[in-house]
């Protein structure tokens, strides 16, 4: 069976709960003809840490949090359309997803469009299988931009950030603690970016 790359979005921080169970599942329910790979796009990152000393440290950042791409087996290209005239799914693929911990769904709806090669090169090219990783420059944030604390006295948090400080690599985050609005000081390495989605979804009454 021909296996195309899609993007499965996840709750948020199950990532690897979600990668860890299709891959433990896949022999064991005999689905190696419709489930391939399943990976989480990640990049390492380099900084300079602004505690004594000022080391230089990397840490692994994932790239589309919220988000694991698998290789899947997913359109039965032979039945063609299904009663509804869309396009047949392998139920045995659909089933097998759906009972996966801690995943929402396809990125598209329920008949997503598979990654081009040109989605896919700009992901893995510069990573390619078997090379080493090499370290890129930290992500560059915005004013009234929507990320999440991962590090820190404030980990777990989400606020927009209300000023940022290049030179120091600092930012400034507006959150809420106990029901009021904060400004709390962070490093850029502290953050990470919130997929689009979830910045909607924050914004709703």
């Amino acid at each position: 069976m021909e296996k195309q790359w899609f993007v499965l979005h996840t709750l948020t921080g199950q990532e690897l709960k979600v990668q860890k169970s299709i891959l433990a599942r896949i022999q064991l329910e005999r689905m190696e003809d419709y489930i391939g790979r399943c990976v989480i796009p990640t990049e390492k990152v380099k900084v300079t840490d602004k505690k004594p000393g000022h080391k230089k440290r990397t840490f692994t950042r994932r790239i589309f949090p919220g988000y694991v791409l698998a290789e899947l087996a997913l359109y039965d290209e032979a039945k063609g359309l299904d009663e509804n005239g869309k396009k047949a799914i392998y139920e045995r693929t659909w089933q097998f997803l759906r009972d996966t911990p801690g995943m929402i769904g396809f990125v598209g709806g329920e008949r997503p469009l598979p990654l081009t090669k040109a989605e896919l090169d700009a992901i893995f090219n510069d990573k390619p299988t078997g090379s080493s990783d090499v370290a890129r420059p930290k992500v560059v944030f915005s004013v009234d931009e929507t990320v999440k604390i991962i590090d820190g006295a404030f980990m777990g948090l989400t606020g927009q950030v209300s000023m940022v400080d290049p030179d120091k690599d600092k930012l400034k985050v507006e959150v809420n603690i106990f029901n009021r609005k904060v400004q709390v000081d962070v490093e850029s390495w502290q953050v990470e970016k919130v997929p689009i989605e979830e910045t909607f979804e924050s914004l709703k009454p």
